[in-house]
């Protein structure tokens, strides 16, 4: 899953790191390295922001939407193309960029993880969705992605699944419309259910035996050389966005981030950072 990325990232800079010096690993003080690591991590939560009125009516309508090609134009193309959640994927396509539902259509930026992406402060790359509920609705009618013209077309879609009708009515028994505005909050219902807590989570939480020696002195590189400025928090990043460009040329600079919903000089080049 996602999350374990961060410890394969650990347990390679221990290796990295010392196997490039030459030197042997010193002795492991797990305790001290959990205690650092406390300052700037965080255990994963339990639930997510926005999850105490999801029923479950309305997960399972959500798992449905998730994996219904009838929202794109070619009936192609669902949320799971892109954002997978089938084994080994980890809530991506492994793409650079992702092709879209209309023939010769391509994404211009790599596909982020859906994989605990509701405890992130902001959705998109570019920050220019607040919550999974606004995420969930934008590539439904990006030309680019699933390319629908506008929300009616997709509701008249869903409208002609009969299923639908009382799917809806069950997730949503005060509002029973097959609405925009009921599906994205469908599938952000689901979206909030796929969270992915592992070892590392159980080592802030006091378990020193959840990580190997390896693992640990790889945590222990990872704060002291600085990774931390940009990757904390319980996701290990996803909670600031950082510019691209510091340390080397930034090769993409048609690719404004930020700056392309803000018009912020001073937001030129910034992105989100990514979760581990």
């Amino acid at each position: 899953m996602k999350k374990s990325i961060a410890l394969l990232v650990l347990l390679t800079l221990s290796v990295v790191y010392f196997s490039g010096c030459g030197e042997s690993a010193p002795e492991v003080n797990k305790m001290a390295i959990m205690e650092s690591a406390k300052r700037v991590f965080a255990q994963l939560p339990k639930s997510m922001p926005g999850s105490e009125n999801d029923i479950p009516e309305k997960i399972e309508l959500g798992k449905k939407l998730f994996f219904e090609t009838k929202l794109s134009k070619t009936n192609t193309q669902s949320c799971n193309t892109c954002h997978s959640i089938d084994p080994g994927k980890a809530g991506v396509d492994n793409l650079a960029t992702s092709p879209g539902a209309k023939t010769g259509t391509i994404g211009t930026r790599n596909s982020p993880t859906v994989l605990n992406a509701g405890f992130q402060f902001a959705q998109f790359w570019d920050g220019r969705a607040k919550d999974l509920k606004e995420q969930a609705l934008g590539p439904i009618l990006n030309p680019l992605e699933m390319g629908m013209d506008n929300p009616k077309e997709v509701e008249n879609k869903l409208a002609a699944v009969s299923e639908y009708k009382e799917m809806f009515a069950k997730a949503f028994p005060d509002n029973p419309k097959i609405s925009w505005d009921n599906l994205g909050e469908a599938i952000a219902a689901f979206e909030r259910t796929l969270i992915t807590s592992d070892r590392f989570d159980n080592f802030l939480a006091g378990n020193p035996k959840a990580l190997s020696d390896e693992e640990a002195l790889g945590l222990e590189i990872f704060i002291n050389k600085g990774c931390t400025t940009c990757h904390t928090g319980s996701l290990l990043g996803g909670n600031m966005y950082q510019k691209m460009g510091l340390y080397k040329p930034y090769v993409d600079t048609e690719d404004l981030g930020r700056y392309a919903i803000t018009k912020n000089e001073a937001e030129k080049y910034f992105f989100k950072v990514p979760t581990l």
